[in-house]
């Protein structure tokens, strides 16, 4: 097992840009550390860093070998989780990207449940509006509000009946009154949103009636984070169009009202991202169970009007 000891320290010192924080990483001494990295390069017989006092990068056979090394010690972390089944305990890494809303309001903590449940797995998040590349190394899955980005990617759905809802903090209503109807928001601040670089302007609503509205959002705030448009409407600033599970928590505990209730917004199903099924490992698989139940039992949006007793 030293040989995969080796391509543990070598996958974790090109991470880390460092040999040092590797091996603290791995609880090994620098001189341990050092030697491994020595006996893996005599091993494939080629430099895999460039070293100098200050820094180490990846040599350009160095570079070609992380892909493979990686690969290599996931499969092998697959394998023994799946000598034991669904009993085995999870070992390894898995790195998520989300959504900044969805991550701050509800994913941190379920996902110090599942570690919880998994103690020898190690989580890496990384929070962003942007679409992720989850074909890049960086990143195992992500999860994505919407159809994925590129046809050749596997989308699983975790809340496939997920919408969003207009939203407004009671501060706010007691100054402008509620919207009857979604056509009611060209009197009111909308707080509005940057994906990847594109301002969402057109919100989207059925009717009760079954027909299609679109609104032309205006307002005088504009942010690329969803969290901070998220803390905009609990602050009373205006009013935001969510997805029901970043915001669920912050209706349930009053801090936010669902405006027009009987108007539908558009869908926005959630789903786990991953470049291919190779990818699922037994880690994804359960995560994803665990994730599709937490999902599953928060209550669906109100189908009728808390927001107009508010301004009564």
């Amino acid at each position: 097992m030293k040989a995969l000891a080796d391509l543990r320290l070598f996958v974790r010192t090109a991470e880390a840009g460092s040999l040092s924080a590797a091996a603290r990483l791995l609880d090994l001494s620098p001189a341990v550390a050092s030697a491994a990295l020595r006996r893996l390069e005599t091993e494939l017989d080629v430099q895999l860093f460039v070293r100098s006092t200050r820094s180490l990068r990846l040599t350009t056979e160095g570079e070609r070998f992380l892909s493979h090394a990686t690969e290599a010690l996931q499969l092998l972390d697959e394998g023994r989780q799946a000598l034991h089944g669904d009993r085995a305990e999870l070992r390894g890494e898995l790195r998520i990207s989300a959504p900044s809303d969805l991550g701050r309001s509800a994913l941190l903590s379920w996902l110090d449940t599942f570690q919880q449940q998994h103690p020898r797995l190690l989580l890496r998040l990384q929070l962003t509006d942007r679409v992720a590349d989850v074909h890049r190394q960086s990143i195992d899955i992500a999860l994505r509000y919407g159809p994925p980005p590129e046809s050749s990617l596997v989308a699983l759905p975790l809340a496939p009946d997920n919408r969003r809802v207009l939203v407004a903090a009671p501060a706010y209503l007691q100054r402008h009154g509620a919207p009857a109807s979604p056509k009611d928001l060209q009197g009111h601040n909308c707080l509005r949103f940057l994906l990847s670089d594109e301002l969402h302007t057109h919100w989207r609503f059925t009717a009760p009636d079954g027909s299609d509205c679109r609104i032309e959002a205006q307002g005088d705030r504009v942010c690329d984070d969803a969290e901070a448009v998220r803390r905009w409407a609990l602050a009373g600033a205006g009013i935001a169009y969510k997805s029901w599970l970043d915001v669920a928590d912050d209706v349930a505990a009053g801090r936010l009202s669902v405006l027009c209730p009987d108007w539908r917004g558009e869908p926005t199903p959630l789903h786990l991202v991953s470049p291919g099924r190779r990818m699922l490992s037994p880690a994804v698989q359960r995560l994803r169970s665990f994730l599709q139940a937490r999902c599953a039992a928060v209550p669906p949006p109100p189908s009728h009007g808390p927001a107009r007793e508010i301004v009564r």
